[in-house]
């Protein structure tokens, strides 16, 4: 947003320290997306069935010129084949020391690339990445701004379409766990011919630790929610960036062709949302919020998708202790 905007925009509020706050909240706002956002809205809106709405939603955020553009640079670009079978991208602020475990997992399930977008850490994160951005596994991106999330994803997906065949799009408090095949590559090998494969969360909860004490994330917190449990209905989504147009939201992207799958291998009709959770095939491991003091230090972060900081319900909401896992990750 243009500078004299957002003067006057926030002129009139009293407090300085809150006027220049949200001046420079607002200079970073990319206005053109924001009214493209909200035309896309209103146009999706009017569709009732919710799958094809989002879809649809998806595409007019993209644009119908550019869509078009896209389709006959896919086909254009059909015989080009990947470099990379999977990769990770993933937006982190301050993730400096988690980075270590959560790349090493998925490395070692068969990931053989990650796009980390930095939105504008103030810790080591870009030392800590520097060993592997040189062996070449990782490709660091520093991308300041506000509300960054689905514009990263969607960067992502424009620049590496015809470089890998999949990629999985999670947070840094997500870890894969493939449950009935070796490694998420075997897991995929079902779905050649998908746009998408929606994975389902498995909430874990903080199993009453305070502070952040000695360990991995996946050695400290072995408690999670009941596997039925709403929160759980949350997805994430491995796509093929040749058969997909952009994300709709963290969740989920606006397919170009081909179908989109849950993990038992079934096309989807239902919103995710709508559907029960799985996790007997594959799972994703979604540590929320770890220790209060972890949650604390991630409250303060800020959030990728929306300006607002999360409230202190939140670790009330995502602190599930219900049940607690046996399982040794080390052998995976």
């Amino acid at each position: 947003m243009n500078q004299a905007v957002a003067n006057f925009i926030t002129a009139f509020i009293p407090n300085k320290a809150k006027r220049e706050k949200w001046r420079g909240a607002l200079v970073k706002i990319n206005v053109g997306m924001v009214i493209k956002k909200a035309l896309a809205e209103i146009v999706a809106g009017l569709i009732p069935h919710k799958m094809t709405r989002n879809r649809w939603r998806g595409i007019l955020r993209y644009g119908p010129f550019n869509a078009i553009r896209l389709m006959l640079k896919m086909r254009r670009n059909k015989a080009v084949k990947p470099t990379h079978f999977l990769a990770v991208c993933a937006i982190a602020k301050n993730e400096g020391p988690y980075f270590k475990e959560w790349i090493e997992w998925h490395q070692k399930l068969g990931v053989e690339k990650f796009y980390i977008y930095d939105n504008e850490s103030t810790d080591n994160t870009k030392e800590i990445l520097a060993p592997y951005a040189e062996s070449g596994l990782v490709d660091y991106i520093f991308w300041p701004g506000l509300k960054q999330q689905l514009i990263t994803y969607d960067d992502c997906l424009e620049k590496h379409r015809l470089d890998v065949h999949w990629i999985a799009v999670i947070d840094m408090d997500e870890f894969i766990i493939p449950i009935k095949d070796e490694t998420i590559p075997k897991f995929l090998e079902k779905f050649e011919n998908a746009a998408a494969v929606e994975i389902n969360w498995l909430v874990y909860g903080s199993g009453g630790a305070k502070q952040k004490e000695a360990g991995t994330i996946m050695e400290r917190f072995k408690k999670h929610s009941l596997p039925n449990h709403y929160l759980n209905r949350h997805v994430k989504s491995i796509v093929n960036p040749r058969r997909v147009f952009s994300f709709i939201g963290c969740h989920e992207v606006a397919r170009m062709n081909g179908k989109t799958f849950d993990s038992h291998g079934i096309p989807l009709k239902k919103h995710f949302r709508d559907r029960e959770p799985q996790h007997d095939v594959i799972k994703i491991n979604h540590y929320a919020v770890k220790s209060y003091d972890e949650f604390l230090q991630k409250r303060a972060r800020g959030r990728a998708r929306i300006l607002d900081i999360r409230g202190l319900d939140y670790f009330e909401e995502y602190d599930l202790n219900d049940l607690e896992d046996n399982q040794d990750f080390s052998k995976k």
